[in-house]
């Protein structure tokens, strides 16, 4: 009889082991994290502001990342120059432009170029890295309409030297939400989102002054009144602003 119940106890040992291994795997998997959300890869932004009143007369600076989708950051490359008493309608060129598309295409316009004779090599020589982007925008990714169609996710929020607009006045919405920015658009709640705006310069001249741009991804916490610090940081860039 003991040596039946002892044959008993270890014939246990393998089912326990079992059933603590499932237990175990079964903890793994409700301790995996969910997915973060993937932002979207920016190497382009530039911020096109266009004279309402001539609509040649526009005004583009641009942020760009100098290793693609690298580890480096977005850089500012061009200041902000406006003209007083002047209203603007700014909206964005926000681009994904992948490194390997770039070079392919570049490849092929210098092949070009070396049949077209060596009056053209220097003109080539001459682009520079802001100029490579510019060129390539058709082999790039529209990220300004992914956010047109997340909407609901995405607000730009703004920052800007003291009274440097006469409309909107103040300094922007970044440090409070309620403050005064003419958005043009919204989302299907009713809610800004900033892919279009409107500015009247003041009658005062600035130099060297300030424009903070910030697009913060906002999915599940977007409401009326959400602001600069909910959510994530798509891009936060600032712009040297002059105004004569």
């Amino acid at each position: 009889m003991k040596k039946m119940n002892k044959f008993r106890k270890y014939s246990m040992i393998p089912m326990l082991a079992a059933a603590v291994l499932l237990t175990g795997c079964e903890k793994e998997e409700e301790e995996v994290p969910e997915e973060e959300h993937d932002h979207e890869v920016f190497t382009d932004v530039k911020l096109i502001f266009t004279n309402t009143q001539d609509s040649s007369d526009v005004v583009e600076a641009l942020a760009q990342d100098p290793d693609y989708e690298g580890i480096e950051d977005l850089k500012v490359l061009d200041a902000i120059n406006l003209k007083k008493n002047t209203a603007y309608t700014l909206t964005f060129e926000i681009l994904n432009v992948h490194e390997d598309e770039h070079d392919d295409h570049e490849d092929d316009h210098d092949d070009h170029d070396n049949h077209e004779g060596e009056e053209h090599e220097d003109d080539h020589d001459d682009h520079d890295d802001h100029d490579d982007h510019d060129d390539h925008d058709d082999h790039a990714e529209d990220i300004g309409a992914e956010i047109a169609e997340e909407d609901d996710e995405h607000q730009f929020f703004f920052a800007f030297s003291n009274d440097a607009f006469a409309d909107p006045a103040g300094d922007g919405n970044i440090d409070n939400a309620s403050d005064a920015i003419n958005y043009n658009d919204a989302d299907d709640n009713g809610n800004p989102v900033g892919l279009s705006t409107s500015w009247e310069t003041s009658s005062s001249s600035l130099s060297n002054g300030e424009f903070r741009v910030m697009l913060q991804h906002q999915p599940g916490v977007k409401t009326a009144s959400s602001g600069a610090n909910d959510g994530d940081s798509d891009f936060d860039l600032t712009f040297v602003l002059n105004i004569e």
